[in-house]
Formats: structure tokens, C-alpha cells, sequence
């Protein structure tokens, strides 16, 4: 769990707790006004957690904040340099992977899926530059392969850097580089803001039905 995930998961239990007390000491806000404020606390860290999870990508809230909304499911094409470090047997590319990013107001996590692999994010962050509505999303990641490719694709780690424009972007580009020595390009194109798809071949499928349905 992560540290924010801890902090929004302890505010719950915490407000829900102090609302619940309440009334336990005869305290209830028909009471009169000044019972009133003592509400206060509940409804501003409610409210904090609600624009957490939800009401920052509200249409006009999401037009106040400008923070991009880069949560869902993208097709991510990888294309390898020609200098990389590539194993002997190794996918020279394009690639086709999917990148799942799971987004609050305050975190993200993202997961890169191959058919033969999953890249997990560590400090996923998203960096807004000089007011130019150009933003970038960056990520320190760990590789873990599937066992049968693990002889010519060992376990690794990696940066990745993703340019985004605009509020709701479709489309993303950036690169990546791992400590074996190989970088690239990235190609983003939104397949949907479904963040449940759990593998390559889910990932794939709910492309497909997109396409399909284009």
C-alpha cells in the first residue's frame, strides 16, 4: 500500500469514527449551531477524499485545476534503439505492450504489460512545467518477466518519461532506458479508462472491442 493510499485509508476510518462518536456524547447538529461546527472536521476530510478520487476531473473543476487525466488503459507501441543492449532471441520491436495507469488528484501507478513481461512503477509522479498545459509523467519502474523468458530476459529496472498535452490527452509519446543498457520510444493511444483489465490478453481484448466499435 502505498504512503498516500495509507494516509486517504486512515483519514476514512479516522473521520468515519470521530462522525460516529458524535452522537454517542449527545452531539448532533439539530441540536443547534454551534453543535454544527462540530461536523466540520467530517464533512472537510470527506470532501478532501471525494476531490481525491473523484470531483478533480469533474468538468469544471477539472477546467480550474488543468491537472491531466491520464488514468485508463493505453496501447503503448515500443519501439527499442537500434544501440540497445538487446539479449540474442530478444524483441527487437516494435512492441506492442499496454500501459495501465491508476490516478487520484494526488498518486499514480502505472503498469506496463507485455506478453512476456510486467513493469511495475515506484514514484510515479505527474511533473507540470511552465503553464504551457504541457505536462510529464515520470516513473522509475522494476521489469519482472514470465519464468520461461527469464534465461534471455532477466529481471530489470527502468525510467520512463511520458509528455502529456492537455487535460484528458488520447494520445502520449515519450521514451524509457533500463540499467541493461537498452532504450526507446513510446506511442500511447487510449483504449479506455478501465483500469481492470489484469493482463496482456484482457488489455488486448478490451482494444480490440474498442476498435471494433470505433
Amino acid at each position: 500500500m502505498s504512503p498516500a493510499t495509507t494516509v486517504r485509508t486512515t483519514a476514512s476510518i479516522v473521520t468515519t469514527v470521530y462522525t460516529i462518536a458524535l452522537p454517542l456524547f449527545g452531539i448532533t447538529p439539530t441540536q443547534d449551531m454551534k453543535h454544527l461546527f462540530a461536523y466540520l472536521p467530517s464533512l472537510l476530510a470527506y470532501g478532501v477524499l471525494v476531490f481525491d478520487k473523484w470531483a478533480w476531473r469533474w468538468p469544471l473543476v477539472h477546467r480550474i485545476t488543468g491537472h491531466p487525466w491520464v488514468g485508463g488503459t493505453w496501447r503503448a507501441i515500443v519501439t527499442p534503439a537500434q544501440e540497445s543492449h538487446i539479449p540474442t532471441g530478444g524483441n527487437r520491436g516494435p512492441i506492442t505492450t499496454y500501459l495501465t495507469i491508476e490516478q487520484t488528484y494526488w498518486t499514480l501507478h502505472a503498469t506496463l504489460r507485455t506478453a512476456e513481461s510486467a513493469s511495475r512503477s515506484d514514484n510515479a509522479t505527474i511533473v507540470k512545467t511552465d503553464g504551457s498545459g504541457i505536462a510529464e509523467v515520470r516513473f522509475l519502474y522494476d521489469n519482472t518477466p514470465r519464468t520461461e523468458y527469464r534465461q534471455r530476459s532477466p529481471r530489470h529496472s527502468g525510467a520512463c518519461r511520458l509528455s502529456v498535452t492537455g487535460r484528458a490527452p488520447r494520445s502520449i509519446t515519450g521514451s524509457y532506458f533500463t540499467d541493461r543498457f537498452t532504450a526507446g520510444d513510446m506511442d500511447l493511444t487510449l483504449v479506455d479508462r478501465s483500469t481492470d483489465h489484469g493482463t496482456f490478453a484482457d488489455a488486448q481484448a478490451a482494444d480490440q472491442r474498442t476498435a471494433q466499435s470505433a
